[in-house]
């Protein structure tokens, strides 16, 4: 067991598959990414502040991406005074401590399912319905590490981002 009661290979996303429609219990999702965001936060000897829980909440709102101005507006009712900066500032943070991705192509943020631990990830996102897998797969992580090395690249940043239709969306 890891540090928020996971096995190794197990992620937080039910079944590590978002797009199963019925049946998902995504508050079960919620409630153990904030558990463990708490006991990361608490092991590191960092503040997971009001604002930055309620960023965090938000962007698990869901298994779609959210973009930060959108959070801003959600923000707005709790937090009248939050603006633009400090919602980037509780992004940065949660990004720094690996506990949210920012998926690049559409310049928005997911909570991540393997949280604690810094990590290349590969995300399927559905053009339809918005929804966003995510896959870590080390054999892959490996493939582009080595095929990199091959030409002497060095990945400093190895986001896999693809884009496609989930199952849910194709019936």
């Amino acid at each position: 067991m890891n540090f928020n009661g996971l096995n190794n290979n197990e992620s937080l996303a039910i079944a590590s598959n978002p797009f199963i429609a019925d049946g998902h219990d995504h508050g079960r999702c919620q409630r153990k990414a904030l558990a463990a965001a708490k006991s990361l936060c608490q092991q590191r000897g960092t503040r997971l502040t009001a604002l930055r829980q309620r960023v965090f909440e938000l962007v698990w709102s869901s298994h779609s991406p959210v973009k930060a101005y959108d959070l801003l507006e959600q923000l707005k009712p709790d937090h009248p005074s939050a603006a633009p900066t400090s919602v980037y500032r509780a992004l940065e943070f949660l990004l720094d401590h690996a506990l949210i991705h920012r998926l690049q192509s559409l310049n928005a943020y997911i909570g991540c399912g393997t949280p604690g631990r810094l990590h290349h990830g590969q995300f399927l996102i559905c053009q339809r319905c918005g929804t966003v897998a995510e896959l870590p797969d080390g054999d892959l992580r490996k493939q582009i590490g080595h095929r990199a090395g091959e030409i002497g690249f060095r990945i400093e940043i190895e986001t896999v981002e693809i884009s496609g239709i989930c199952a849910n969306c194709q019936g």
